[in-house]
Formats: structure tokens, sequence, C-alpha cells
């Protein structure tokens, strides 16, 4: 059985008060969420702020990102070694942000996620379609595409080390919604694309919902077969929306 796992990505978004307001109200609401792991991912000046907020509850931290090389002339990158080195659990990969504007192709993506996992951290790796994509039919062969690219780096078995987003971008701030129905057509693809290459590492990933989810929608969508959490961005910032959140998630 796979346990249910929700991510909070705050983005470039808190100031140091509101994220001590943020993780108070997560923490106080923690006690309603019965079997979720429950992860947030500050912005990188925040990370060990939010630890020592964090310090002996149930939540864990990630961040929103991690550099492909270890160290070096990389301005204003972070290594895994500098995110091992304030116990940082996971690291959000491939985000579809970081594709976009800043140029992650599937190769650095691969790379950032064989980085993190070399070096101890769990990547929460994103994939998903744009608008374009969708509709022209190739909503699956863009994600066998971008889980194609770690499989040919770091092998199937590096994948169910990790955990798997599936981002529908086309349904993200652009007015349209893809349906419990639509979400659970491509966890079920990527489950099942991923069996072909192995069993049982398809069938223990955790694959994670990010299109939107909101307390309104969440046990919708998490009662699908294939999805076992959510990747949450704006929700996560409103501490009773976030715990509404995972509370449906177990």
């Amino acid at each position: 059985m796979r346990k249910p796992f929700v991510a909070g990505n705050w983005k470039m978004n808190g100031s140091r008060a509101s994220i001590n307001t943020l993780v108070s109200g997560i923490l106080e609401g923690m006690s309603r969420v019965n079997n979720a792991e429950v992860v947030v991912c500050p912005s990188f000046v925040y990370i060990s702020e939010v630890a020592d907020l964090l310090e002996g509850s149930a939540v864990n931290y990630g961040s929103q990102d991690v550099a492909k090389e270890e160290s070096g002339a990389y301005t204003g990158e972070i290594s895994v070694s500098m995110l091992k080195d304030i116990a940082c659990k996971y690291a959000i990969v491939g985000h579809s942000e970081r594709r976009a504007l800043y140029g992650d192709t599937d190769k650095i993506v691969a790379e950032k996620f064989v980085a993190a996992q070399n070096g101890g951290v769990t990547p929460i790796l994103c994939v998903g379609e744009v608008l374009e994509e969708r509709e022209s039919g190739q909503t699956e062969a863009v994600v066998e595409r971008q889980l194609q690219a770690i499989i040919d780096l770091a092998g199937i078995n590096a994948l169910g080390k990790s955990v798997i987003a599936y981002e529908p971008v086309w349904a993200i701030g652009t007015g349209k919604t893809a349906s419990p129905e639509q979400a659970q057509a491509v966890h079920s693809f990527i489950r099942q694309w991923m069996s072909k290459e192995d069993g049982a590492v398809a069938e223990k990933v955790q694959i994670l919902y990010g299109g939107s989810v909101k307390a309104a929608n969440a046990k919708e969508l998490f009662s699908q077969a294939d999805i076992d959490g959510g990747l949450i961005g704006g929700a996560s910032l409103a501490a009773e929306e976030f715990i509404s959140i995972c509370e449906a998630a177990g």
C-alpha cells in the first residue's frame, strides 16, 4: 500500500513573518492528518529557518530545485551537499516553471535528479505537458519522453526511489481544469508505462497530482486509484487550506 504524500511548493513567496505564521498553522492542524507524509518546500533562504520551526514534528521539508553540479563556479546555484548539510530530505526537480522559464531540458532535469539521489536527497520529479501538446494529443508522448530521460541516465530502479508529480501545465493558471478522470488517466498511463520496465517499481512509486489542487477538489482527486497525493502550489500558502488537502489525502 502506497503512503499518501502531500508536498507544498511555496515558490518565490514568503517572508520570515509570514512563514512563521504559516508553519505554526500547519503544525497546529497536523493532528487532523492521519497517514499522509507532509512536506513543505520553501525558498532556499528560508529552508534552515523552516527546519528549526519544524524540529520534532512529523512535517518534512525540501527544496524547490537542486544544482546538477556538486561545487564550483556556479553563481547562485545550490548543491545537494548543501541541502544535505541542513538535513533537507527532498528536492523538486523538473518543475514546469524551471523547464519553461529557466531552460531546464530533459537532460538537465535527469542530471539534477541523479545529483539529488546520489547525494542522499529524494527527488520529486515533475512531468507534464503544455496546452499545445495536450490539444495535439501528445500528452503520453511528452510524459514518456520526460521519464525516459531519467531511465536512460539512471535506470528504472532510480525512479522507484523517487516521487513523481504529474503537472498538467495547461490546467495551471489558465482557467482550464483537468477532471479527476483526466488526471487519473495520465497517472494510470505513467504507472502502466513504468510497469513495462519493472512492475514492482511501478506499483510502489508514489505519483502525485500537481494541477491546482484545492481543499474543494482534493478528496475526489485523491480517491482515484493511481493518484497518491498532491504537489500543491498556491493552496499551500494558506495553512487551513493546505491542512484540509493533507487531511483529504489520509
